[in-house]
């Protein structure tokens, strides 16, 4: 899925937001500003020629960082969602356990956490992430349910690309969904995060953080793009990737990435612009269950 220019001012409005991450002085903020307009200005859009969506956010961030001097200016944000994701997690699992459909549960709660996304909705609050959770049954979804538990049965080993921090301690209760889904042997479940910090996608750390290493293996993929640019991941990464029966890939960055990409892959996505939402035929704010 190619960027279009709807992207551009998302690009500046990022820049903004991390700026104001990185310093409180007006001048620091200038000066970050002031580096991504000269690079937005400079960008090939000859017959609208511009990358996927991801591979122009890792440029942006990778001009921020440097410009500003901080390797990771979204680490407290992340560290925040977590904690105010774990707390959810009990009672959720709870909910899961009895509920009527546990796995279609898990799939519609991990959907829905995909609305802690710093890259399109800048900070999420405590009681944003609580009503998103609340929500999580009722909103618009479309997607073939049946497909994707019948794709996850008969998969004996799963990649799962996760997509931010807070939103991967929600993933955790559908990755444990999966590990039980096939009828005759446990599932083997690899969950990949960002190889280093990029917004607040997560990174071995929020892994950890949400307690994904308990119930699966845990790997990077050696890239800080703020999705799955196969090309720039590492080959320890790749090597996975092409053996796993079937990849689910979580959030809009996955899916920007590798919505072009031949294989088994089931994305799950709140469409949360407008412009992967004209994409997919659905309303911003739908939860999407695709191929």
């Amino acid at each position: 899925m190619k960027a279009t220019l709807d992207c551009i001012p998302c690009c500046l409005r990022q820049a903004v937001d991390t700026a104001r991450l990185i310093s409180s002085r007006p001048e620091d903020q200038e000066k970050i500003i002031r580096a991504v307009l000269q690079w937005l200005a400079g960008l090939e859009m000859a017959g609208l020629d511009l990358p996927v969506p991801p591979k122009l956010t890792q440029h942006l961030h990778r001009l921020i960082r440097e410009v500003g001097g901080m390797a990771d200016p979204y680490q407290a944000m992340k560290e925040y969602e977590n904690e105010v994701a774990l707390q959810l997690l009990p009672e959720l699992r709870a909910q899961i356990s009895t509920a009527a459909d546990p796995l279609l549960m898990a799939l519609r709660l991990a959907i829905a956490g995909n609305v802690i996304d710093a890259g399109v909705f800048g900070h999420i609050d405590a009681a944003q992430v609580q009503q998103a959770v609340r929500q999580a049954l009722t909103e618009p979804f479309v997607g073939d349910v049946e497909d994707f538990r019948r794709a996850v049965s008969e998969a004996h080993h799963i990649l799962y690309l996760a997509d931010n921090a807070g939103e991967i301690v929600l993933d955790r209760l559908l990755i444990e969904q999966l590990s039980l889904s096939s009828p005759t042997q446990p599932t083997r479940v690899t969950v990949a995060v960002r190889g280093r910090p990029i917004i607040n996608d997560a990174t071995i750390a929020d892994a950890v953080a949400a307690g994904i290493d308990q119930v699966a293996e845990v790997i990077d993929n050696g890239s800080d793009a703020p999705g799955t640019l196969l090309a720039d991941c590492s080959a320890t990464f790749r090597a996975v990737f092409e053996a796993a029966d079937l990849v689910i890939a979580k959030g809009q960055g996955n899916f920007e990435s590798l919505s072009d990409e031949p294989g088994n892959i089931l994305f799950l996505l709140k469409a949360k612009c407008p412009v992967v939402a004209n994409y997919l035929g659905v309303a911003p704010g739908t939860q999407v269950l695709t191929r």
